[in-house]
């Protein structure tokens, strides 16, 4: 369970609580999510704005590039410049994909997908049986991935 969890930057001053489970926990292989972690792939826990309360200091964004060539706003602390979370400009400003590791506790996080694998670095294994995607899923895919409850608030997210 993550509602209730909490996380933040290095130093400290950019805090936040999750106010509910997130909607979906994405892996994504893809080479920008590479380089802009310096590491195999990007751990996301895909959540609506409303159900994150910042408990600090405001982060600042910088636009990003992404495979899709739309783009993303990633969210850094102003001050140690940790990446807390993004947003992808698809979804608007309705929904945040927060850092995994930027929780205080990172153990209570397991993907729920796997996506853009036909990048992923060749000693990084995906379990048996994981929901995994080539490039990215399709959107007759939601229902079965993020669970019906969880598709409904992708949907009304996507819905401006």
């Amino acid at each position: 369970m993550l509602s209730g969890e909490e996380g933040g930057c290095d130093c400290g001053k950019v805090r936040y609580r999750l106010e509910a489970e997130p909607i979906v926990t994405k892996c994504c292989h893809c080479h920008a999510c590479q380089r802009q972690t310096g590491s195999a792939f990007a751990l996301n826990l895909v959540i609506e704005t409303v159900h994150i309360t910042l408990l600090g200091e405001a982060p600042e964004a910088v636009e990003m590039p992404t495979q899709s060539g739309h783009g993303q706003a990633n969210f850094r602390c102003p001050h140690c410049r940790i990446s807390l979370w993004s947003t992808f400009h698809q979804a608007g400003d309705k929904a945040r994909f927060v850092r995994a590791g930027t929780l205080d506790n990172t153990h209570a996080v397991v993907p729920d997908l796997h996506i853009f694998t036909k990048a992923k670095q060749d000693w990084v294994v995906i379990p048996e049986g994981a929901e995994a995607f080539e490039a990215f899923y399709r959107g007759k895919d939601v229902p079965r991935v993020f669970g019906e409850t969880n598709a409904a608030r992708w949907k009304a997210v996507l819905e401006r």
